[in-house]
């Protein structure tokens, strides 16, 4: 896709061809972009979405493809504008994805939640994949509400929060094969599945799976996502009820990388207070899209009561350094997942762990792949994490050497700062 050459973007490609192949050594330490203040284009040699022409978003959007947006249906009315001409949307308060509809709204096919789960029991139902009419009219349920909070974003644009308390709630944001995208100053609350799918084959005991990410980066380059929060806010898993002895999950991921994806720069955003948090590449059969992509820096980024998926990998060399994990004791999986081909750099993280849990659980292998862990620390000391690993997992143990050296990077922070750095500067802007 070709996109418009702003006078932004002109400043970037010079930038480019001052920089040899943008991979030379970055700046020790510039200053820090707020979100409030600070330009909306990704400095050179920050992350992987700097690499080649950069990304500039909406820069050099004209009058006409300025938008201030209060409701969920500007927005995406702003979304489609103007199709691929540079444009910049600032969210002002809270944008509803719901649209004022509550779950019943969406209902269809005489679809209830007792007469689905009246059908499906495993006790009379057994494990077959559920089908008939309450599945049909399941589906078609959720094919309503995704009409509704599915809002799509075109190349050569800037979404950024308007001051505190930015906040799209219920909705769904996706990048979907595009270039040149901008996501700031953001918090992202709450993108529920109305209606769930119960899988008897999910497990050992079956399971119920959700749709809608708070945000996804499908197919798509140049993206930078950054001073965003994602939480499931009003609704966390805690509080929702269990049927056929399994949560009844309405949650999905707070941001997926996948199909294709390449060149992404996740920095400063605050993950919080959820299950399946962050996949880079979600199916072991997708090498025909993912292999040679998945291309993703995660930096600065705070991760405090996650369960697992911080993130899980598959195919992409992914950079991940100077993050900041704050793991709650009840439920926490791992961390870092490495999967299939995956070539994870994990550099200069720290870890504020609770007593009982061990620093061995920090890295977990899906599938053989070699990784690269120096220099992470755990509650204020330095710990070789591959070592805890693999002397806890005799018979399964990962291989050091991710096989490539990071060096898209503007600073990196010692350990010893990252904690209290990434605490007070991660995340939407606050309300006060």
């Amino acid at each position: 896709m070709r996109r418009p050459t702003s006078p932004a973007r002109l400043m970037a490609l010079a930038v480019a061809a001052l920089t040899p192949g943008l991979l030379a050594a970055a700046p020790a330490a510039p200053a820090h972009p707020s979100p409030a203040r600070g330009a909306h284009v990704l400095p050179a040699n920050d992350g992987w979405a700097s690499a080649g022409p950069g990304t500039t978003g909406g820069a050099g959007a004209d009058a006409a493809h300025t938008y201030t947006v209060t409701t969920w249906d500007e927005f995406k009315q702003a979304l489609k504008d103007g199709g691929d001409a540079p444009k910049v949307i600032k969210v002002r308060g809270t944008l509803d994805g719901m649209g004022g509809r509550s779950c019943e709204d969406f209902a269809a096919g005489g679809y209830t939640l007792e007469a689905y789960l009246a059908a499906y029991d495993p006790k009379t139902w057994g494990t077959a994949p559920p089908s008939g009419p309450q599945e049909e009219a399941r589906a078609a349920s959720a094919a309503a509400q995704a009409e509704q909070i599915k809002a799509y974003v075109p190349a050569n644009t800037t979404i950024t929060g308007l001051g505190r308390g930015a906040r799209l709630l219920g909705g769904s944001l996706q990048i979907k094969d595009t270039d040149n995208v901008v996501v700031r100053g953001l918090t992202f609350e709450d993108a529920f599945d109305c209606f769930p799918q119960w899988d008897p084959t999910d497990g050992d005991s079956g399971a119920w799976n959700s749709e809608y990410d708070n945000l996804v980066v499908y197919g798509s380059t140049h993206v930078w996502i950054d001073h965003n929060t994602f939480t499931d806010g009003r609704r966390p898993d805690s509080e929702q009820p269990s049927y056929y002895g399994q949560l009844f999950q309405q949650h999905d991921g707070e941001l997926d990388v996948v199909r294709g994806a390449d060149l992404v720069t996740v920095s400063w955003n605050a993950f919080t207070d959820h299950d399946k948090t962050l996949m880079i590449g979600n199916s072991d059969s997708a090498g025909a899209t993912d292999r040679g992509r998945l291309r993703v820096t995660l930096h600065h980024n705070l991760f405090r009561d996650v369960v697992e998926r911080a993130p899980r990998v598959r195919f992409g060399q992914v950079d991940a350094y100077n993050n900041h994990f704050v793991v709650g004791k009840q439920g926490y999986a791992y961390s870092f997942g490495i999967g299939l081909e995956s070539q994870l750099v994990a550099e200069k993280n720290t870890f504020a762990l609770p007593r009982g849990v061990s620093a061995a659980k920090i890295l977990k292998k899906w599938k053989d792949a070699p990784v690269t862990v120096t220099g992470n620390h755990v509650n204020g000391a330095p710990v070789d994490l591959l070592a805890a690993h693999n002397a806890a997992n005799p018979g399964n143990p990962l291989r050091e050497g991710a096989g490539w050296t990071p060096v898209l990077r503007t600073r990196v922070d010692a350990p010893r700062d990252v904690p209290a750095l990434v605490t007070g500067k991660a995340g939407a802007p606050r309300r006060r």
